[in-house]
């Protein structure tokens, strides 16, 4: 299994996501963005566009935002905040071959 680390998606009106994950992928300015556990310390601001990432029951959750944004990421804790969202968290199951 892959090593999980935490992530934070917050807006002004309300905690959208708080948990544990094992990868995440956002809207950067220069494009979209990986990042994993262990990943070197980081900010960067975010732009429009889908926000995914596989929770621990390896589940794709999507996000599509509408709004800028900023990522931290330090000590294997990802934090998003959000200028505003009102859009739903999609879960997508994830098979395994």
């Amino acid at each position: 299994m892959s090593k999980l680390f935490n992530l934070n998606i917050i807006s002004p009106e309300k905690i959208i996501y708080s948990g544990e994950i094992s990868s995440l992928v956002v809207p950067a300015q220069l494009g979209y963005l990986g990042v994993l556990a262990d990943h070197a310390p980081l900010i960067v601001n975010l732009t429009p566009g889908k926000i995914s990432f596989k929770d621990v029951s390896r589940k794709l959750n999507v996000i599509d935002s509408k709004s800028n944004g900023i990522l931290e990421v330090l000590k294997n804790n990802a934090n998003i905040l959000l200028d505003s969202t009102d859009e739903p968290v999609y879960n997508l199951e994830i098979r395994q071959n």
